[in-house]
């Protein structure tokens, strides 16, 4: 299991908790409380590693396209 660290703090205007993973990015969100702060952490975590190892497996693909000419 990967560890990352959140910085974590309270906006006085929303009363909402944000944080983000630093040297991660697009991993920040925010919740009511701390508990669901870290569990939509948790989730966007979770959809950026699947989507780098999407892109990764897209990336070693080697793809060969051939044009048909059309004969009339």
């Amino acid at each position: 299991m990967k560890s990352f660290t959140a910085i974590i703090e309270k906006d006085i205007d929303t009363k909402l908790y944000v944080g983000y993973v630093p040297g991660f990015p697009g991993a920040h969100s925010q919740g009511e409380t701390i508990d669901e702060l870290q569990e939509n952490l948790h989730e966007v975590i979770e959809m950026l590693l699947e989507d780098r190892e999407l892109r990764k497996i897209a990336s070693d693909i080697e793809l060969t396209v051939e044009e048909m000419l059309d004969a009339r």
